[in-house]
């Protein structure tokens, strides 16, 4: 990560339990983020969650974003998790105006609180809580090849010390909701070491097409909200031969949930 330009991430956020128990998986965002900082001058993350879906593009522009518990019936403990990161303005009306000059149409979100899919693996990521945080929203009608475009768009924005993640799962599945402790499902393993081959190949085309092309690919996500952050990262790191994946995270959880998490360099 010795470069000018700033990495993209993609990474799986999990259930709302992953704040309580980080396991590898929030070991190794934290062991990433060390890095980014010791390598980097940090000024700030832009990140997309299958939590903020919106008719159009849009753009967080809160000053100070509250911290949202979007889910239900989990323990008490979790729901008095905070996280007081702030906001960044400045740098949410510059990611409007590159969306714009794209040719989307965006709007400011100058209420939007941080979902889980957020504040989840950034508290782990940034504990401190002192790392100013956008967050766009993910287009309900967007596909793989505009969500990805997003991502280009805001590109140039890792050489000014900005921070791009993609904030999603490798699969979501939760109709097959295993339990703590059950073994991992073959198609989980074939679906993600299938996405992981073409991740490091570079191979985005393969990826953009991965509904028709990867093994169980309806059946990791039968509904792709929780894949499409991946092409936001994509699109972030740009279509360029010398694009290489380092794998952070290839923790499986409740059987079906696979925490797959990875940096863009």
């Amino acid at each position: 990560m010795q470069t000018q330009r700033l990495p993209t991430l993609f990474v799986s956020h999990g259930a709302p339990l992953f704040a309580l128990a980080p396991g590898a998986s929030g070991a190794a965002l934290r062991g990433f983020a060390k890095e980014v900082q010791t390598q980097h001058t940090l000024r700030g993350v832009v990140i997309m969650s299958p939590h903020w879906m919106s008719r159009a593009p849009a753009v967080m522009t809160t000053p100070m974003p509250e911290t949202l518990h979007d889910f239900g019936g989990f323990p008490p403990a979790l729901y008095e998790l905070q996280y007081p990161a702030p906001g960044a303005p400045v740098l949410a009306q510059q990611a409007i105006g590159l969306l714009e000059a794209a040719g989307f149409q965006t709007q400011a979100d100058a209420k939007r609180p941080l979902d889980h899919g957020a504040w989840v693996p950034l508290m782990h990521m940034f504990p401190q809580a002192d790392v100013p945080v956008i967050q766009v929203a993910l287009p309900q009608s967007y596909g793989p090849q505009q969500v990805f475009a997003m991502g280009q768009a805001l590109s140039g924005l890792r050489s000014l010390g900005i921070l791009l993640i993609g904030s999603g799962s490798m699969t979501h599945n939760l109709s097959e909701f295993a339990g703590d402790g059950a073994p991992t499902a073959p198609y989980v393993l074939e679906f993600s070491r299938w996405i992981e081959d073409r991740v490091v190949a570079s191979d985005w085309e393969s990826l953009l097409n991965y509904a028709s092309l990867a093994p169980h690919a309806h059946r990791a996500h039968p509904s792709d909200d929780h894949f499409l952050p991946l092409f936001f990262a994509l699109g972030a790191a740009g279509a360029i031969p010398e694009t290489h994946a380092h794998y952070l995270s290839r923790e499986v959880l409740y059987g079906m949930l696979a925490m797959d998490s990875f940096y863009l360099q």
